[in-house]
C-alpha cells in the first residue's frame, strides 16, 4: 500500500509515519488489513533521519501551495493520504494570503488530483474544533452550527464541506477529524494560538520558564498525541458507510481549566516545576482562545469505537514517556 503523509516533519505527522513504519496496517480500499510498503512523507522540511532513512520513505520538501509539489506527492496509485499540513490558527489568521493558500487553495488542489486519478482512494483531513464559535451551547456536538470566528477555522470548514462532497460523489473516500487542542507538542512553540497549552508543560519539564496567556479558569477541550494518532488510524479504517451523510466529527477529547493543566503537573513532576511558569495576560490570545468550544460530545466517534484520554496526569506521563529528553526525566 502507498501512502502519502503531509505536514510529516509535524510531530502528529511523525508519529504518524513512526506507527505505520513500525507495522501498524491500515485497512484498503478493498477492506483488506494491509502494510503500508511506500510511504511519502511531505513537507516544508525534511523529517527526521530516523524516518527518512527507512527504505520504504520517500521524502518530498517544498510548498503546499504549488501544483508541482502536490502532483508528485499524490501518484496515481496513492491508496491513502493523510492531509496534517497547514499553517496554524494565529498564523493563519496574521498572514490572510497565506493561509487561504496552504489551508484551503492547497486542500481543494489535492482533492482535484486525487479526483482525476480516478481510484477512489482513501483521505483523512486534519481539521478543528476551530470550526466552531460564536453562540454556543454549553456542551456541542457534531450537529452543532458551524460558524468559525478566525480565518483558520473558516479554511477549515470550507475543507470539510469540500470533502463530504468530493465523498458523495464518490470522487474519494474522506473523513474529517475536528481535533481538539493537542498536548503536549514536543519541540518548540509554534504559531498556533493554543501552542501555550503545551509550553506551560513541557518547558517547565526542561527547567525552562513559561508564559500562559490566558487566566487560570480558561477552559480547554484536549487531547494527547497518543490518542490523536490512534483516532486517526481508526478513522482511516472504518468503512465508508458508517459516517453517514457527513463525513466531518469531532474526535474524543477531555475539558479542564488551565490552572487544572497547571495542578496536574505539579502531581506529576512536583511545585518547583510548575513554579516555572508565569502568567501574563494576552488580550488577542485570549479572544481566539474564548472563541473555541470548551467541551464537546463526541458521541459520534464513540460510536466508531475511537478513543479517548483520562486524565491530565495521564498526558504528562506519556509525554514524559514518549518525548522528554532522558536529561530531564
Amino acid at each position: 500500500m502507498k501512502v502519502t503523509i503531509t505536514g510529516a516533519a509535524g510531530f502528529i505527522g511523525q508519529k504518524l509515519a513512526r506507527a505505520l513504519l513500525d507495522g501498524r496496517p491500515l485497512i484498503g480500499a478493498d477492506g483488506a488489513s494491509q502494510a503500508v510498503s511506500q510511504l511519502i512523507l511531505a513537507d516544508v522540511v525534511a523529517p527526521p533521519p530516523a524516518l527518512a532513512n527507512d527504505d520504504r520513505v520517500t521524502v518530498v520538501t517544498g510548498d503546499i501551495a504549488e501544483p508541482d509539489f502536490l502532483a508528485a506527492i499524490l501518484p496515481a496509485d496513492v491508496a491513502s493520504v493523510f492531509h496534517m499540513a497547514a499553517v496554524v490558527s494565529a498564523g493563519a489568521e496574521a498572514d490572510f494570503d497565506l493561509g487561504m493558500a496552504v489551508n484551503l487553495t492547497a486542500t481543494q488542489r489535492m482533492l482535484e488530483i486525487l479526483r482525476q486519478h480516478g481510484t477512489g482512494p482513501k483521505l483523512v483531513f486534519a481539521s478543528s474544533c476551530a470550526v466552531y464559535g460564536g453562540d454556543m451551547a454549553e456542551i456541542l456536538d457534531d450537529r452543532h452550527q458551524v460558524t468559525p470566528q478566525t480565518s483558520y477555522g473558516t479554511q477549515k470548514a470550507i475543507g470539510e464541506l469540500l470533502i463530504n462532497d468530493y465523498s458523495r460523489k464518490g470522487f474519494l473516500d474522506g473523513r474529517a477529524l475536528r481535533f481538539p487542542t493537542v498536548v503536549v507538542r514536543p519541540g518548540k512553540p509554534n504559531k498556533a494560538a493554543s501552542t501555550f497549552a503545551s509550553s506551560i508543560i513541557r518547558e517547565p519539564l526542561q527547567g525552562e520558564r513559561a508564559i500562559c496567556p490566558v487566566s487560570a479558569d480558561t477552559p480547554m477541550w484536549l487531547a494527547s498525541p497518543r490518542s490523536v494518532v490512534e483516532n486517526v488510524i481508526r478513522a482511516h479504517d472504518r468503512p465508508a458507510a458508517d459516517f453517514g451523510p457527513s463525513r466531518a466529527l469531532a474526535i474524543p477529547g477531555f475539558s479542564t481549566p488551565v490552572g487544572e493543566m497547571v495542578e496536574a503537573l505539579k502531581r506529576v513532576a512536583g511545585n518547583n516545576v510548575a513554579a516555572l511558569i508565569d502568567w501574563r495576560p494576552n488580550p488577542e490570545i485570549e479572544k481566539i482562545v474564548y472563541g473555541w468550544p470548551a467541551r464537546l460530545d463526541p458521541a459520534r466517534a464513540r460510536a466508531l469505537d475511537m478513543v479517548a484520554d483520562e486524565t491530565m496526569d495521564a498526558v504528562i506521563q506519556a509525554f514524559i514517556e514518549d518525548d522528554l529528553d532522558p536529561a530531564f526525566r
